[in-house]
């Protein structure tokens, strides 16, 4: 498989069928409505206030509008402070590109093994396969990253990776997986298991790999929260550190980080705050004790570059990955990760696939929706996601490419046919009028099965009688 896009994707074609198989799955959509619920639940709980919630997504968005804005001095600020703070720089601007430079710094240090920090550009660019096929081994530290490894398996979610799974489906599969682990559901054993087999690898590994939550200009940092620990580890422990992240995650200012981990945390999994902040400028010094001789820092484009060249998908970047919208989505709710088929699901992943991986492979999410909005009312940063939704959808049935790459690979021709003929009857009153008098009395011919509208709703019926026949019946008494 090509390493240009995830081992896990799975074309648009196949949507339809794996969102069914999970509709009917009973267990899924019983794991992930709890889910939801208890994460909904533990959000508005920390957002009490809806004026105070408004002015802090106000400043949120600003935030990343003035970045986006600024986005190629930012990228260059950044380079030039974390050059000069010591941190090696790298561009990629495909997934093979990033892999390949992460091979070249593992093969300079002769290494074998490699502990990752939770990062979803990591998964987007298929690096445990890349890494694997050159046999060296890449473990996830992150306890819910961990899991699905070990099950063969993609997240699920972007915050949760295995959300979907019960504490029983993971007490089974450690004890087929993990050596020497007896059958336990006990959560906490379940813990302590899986951190004494990951202790052994932060002490053996040569190289650690993270994500970057945002990259400051001002100031040459990356700046890294997580909850468990694995990521300080993965940071700190081995000799060299990889960070990977794609370009749209640079801010201006310090200050501006702590402004948007206000609402990450609380927005994400309902907390105040993260267990875990990490401030990376630079490799260890010689005064110091810990932390690795080298760091790297990969900035991916992987599409990215699209997006910005447009005005309104340019808001697709403002994302900080809170994983809130699909929380939030009742079609998430009821399909889980792993329908969507790609690295990113739910509303925010119908919409930056696209860009990942063209419009002709992920259009089949665009229509993943009802337009409810309601990732809209909770987005931290103010996405119009539907908006853009709806712009993905035009662009899938438009009659020329456009600007997207893959653009107007849905267009059918026999149902672009249809909505022509039914545009110019409908620009044509006298022919309307013929048009729907035949229809209102050739109703009994209308088929029962209607393709996908019947699939869950009742057969779509001419009435009786037109409106203007209705009108035209005398007034009573």
């Amino acid at each position: 498989m090509s390493q240009n896009q995830t081992v896990h994707f799975h074309p648009a074609e196949g949507f339809a069928e794996r969102s069914r198989a999970a509709v009917n799955d009973a267990h899924l959509r019983r794991s992930f409505r709890g889910a939801m619920d208890f994460l909904q639940a533990k959000r508005l709980s920390q957002f009490p206030d809806a004026d105070e919630l408004s002015a802090l997504r106000d400043l949120g968005k600003a935030i990343r509008l003035h970045a986006l804005a600024n986005l190629p001095d930012l990228l260059e600020q950044l380079e030039a402070k974390l050059q000069a703070n010591g941190i090696q720089v790298h561009w990629a601007e495909t997934p093979d590109q990033a892999n390949a430079i992460v091979l070249d710094i593992a093969h300079r240090h002769d290494a074998k093994n490699m502990v990752k920090g939770k990062s979803m550009v990591s998964e987007e660019i298929g690096l445990n396969h890349a890494m694997e096929v050159a046999g060296i081994e890449a473990l996830e530290t992150d306890m819910g990253e961990y899991i699905v490894q070990l099950a063969g398996e993609a997240p699920s979610h972007i915050i949760m990776p295995a959300i979907h799974k019960t504490r029983q489906q993971i007490a089974e599969l450690f004890a087929a997986k993990v050596p020497g682990v007896a059958y336990t559901d006990n959560v906490d054993e379940l813990i302590r298991i899986g951190r004494d087999v990951l202790r052994k690898k932060f002490a053996a590994a040569e190289i650690g790999l993270s994500g970057v939550n945002f990259a400051v200009a001002e100031t040459g940092t990356l700046y890294l929260v997580e909850n468990e620990g694995n990521g300080r580890m993965c940071t700190s422990v081995p000799k060299v550190h990889i960070a990977v992240t794609g370009i749209e995650k640079v801010v201006a200012k310090l200050e501006h980080v702590a402004l948007l981990n206000i609402l990450l945390p609380r927005s994400a999994t309902g907390q105040a705050v993260e267990t875990y902040q990490n401030f990376i400028s630079g490799p260890r010094k010689p005064d110091e004790l810990d932390g690795p001789d080298e760091v790297h820092l990969i900035l991916l484009d992987n599409g990215r570059t699209q997006a910005y060249a447009d005005v309104q998908l340019r808001a697709t970047l403002q994302c900080i990955r809170c994983g809130a919208c699909m929380n939030h989505c009742p079609v998430y709710a009821r399909i889980g990760g792993h329908a969507y088929g790609t690295t990113y699901p739910g509303p925010i992943g119908a919409i930056i696939s696209p860009h990942l991986l063209g419009l002709e492979a992920t259009y089949a999410l665009a229509t993943a929706s009802s337009l409810c909005g309601a990732c809209v009312e909770v987005c931290p940063v103010r996405i119009p996601i539907t908006d853009i939704l709806i712009r993905l959808r035009n662009e899938a049935q438009a009659a020329s490419a456009g600007k997207l790459r893959g653009g107007g690979r849905a267009r059918k021709p026999l149902q672009s046919s249809i909505w022509l003929v039914w545009s110019w009857i409908y620009g044509q009153p006298w022919l309307y009028r013929i048009v729907s008098w035949l229809m209102s009395r050739g109703r009994a011919l209308a088929p029962s099965n209607q393709g996908a509208w019947t699939r869950s709703r009742t057969p779509l019926n001419p009435a009786p009688q037109r409106l203007r026949d209705l009108l035209r019946r005398p007034a009573s008494g």
